[in-house]
């Protein structure tokens, strides 16, 4: 059933938006719910990772998933340039490895030091410890979108390093904050 009654709503036509749209943008989609994961690559014998809420699975044939990352960051560079990389889907128990690597200014030698961490068996990429779900992959294309990449990656290896006797709490980030589902 249609109602009536105006909807609050911002317009603006030719060029870009204001700032207080950029600010009310920021304020709307931050009370989009999303699962909370690591994304890593290894290159030069270093370890880059940063805490994402941008993925997505793209396709079950092949196994194909996505990752918005701010095409700027070591993050963003390191995985472009490695051309591999994995995403650790995290736990509410990893809440404060999220924290830490969503700061800016983190560290770059030492990034991972605070955080345990397996390395992936088919890229090497750092997987994080007692993770819901892991997946290593290969870029297959990366796609300028604004102030972000978005990179597509094919799924070489996949698992999960949660201890099963663990109840299922998945980490989500909402209302600009990190939040667990589980009491």
């Amino acid at each position: 059933m249609e109602t009536s009654g105006p909807l609050d709503a911002r317009q603006w036509g030719e060029g870009p938006p204001s700032d207080a749209d950029v600010d009310l943008y920021r304020r709307l989609s931050s009370d989009i719910t999303a699962g909370v994961a690591v994304v890593s690559a290894r290159l030069r014998n270093r370890d880059y990772a940063a805490t994402v809420s941008g993925f997505l699975s793209v396709s079950y044939d092949p196994p194909t998933m996505l990752v918005s990352l701010y095409a700027e960051s070591r993050i963003g560079e390191a995985v472009e340039e490695a051309g591999s990389w994995a995403l650790s889907v995290l736990s509410g128990k990893h809440q404060g490895a999220a924290t830490w690597l969503a700061s800016p200014g983190t560290p770059l030698h030492g990034l991972l030091a605070q955080v345990p961490f397996r390395r992936g068996p088919a890229t090497g990429s750092a997987i994080i410890d007692g993770c819901l779900a892991y997946f290593e992959l290969r870029t297959v294309s990366v796609h300028a979108a604004a102030t972000h990449l978005l990179v597509v990656g094919e799924v070489v290896a996949m698992g999960s390093a949660a201890d099963p006797s663990e109840v299922p709490d998945p980490l989500v980030h909402f209302g600009s904050e990190f939040r667990r589902l589980a009491p």
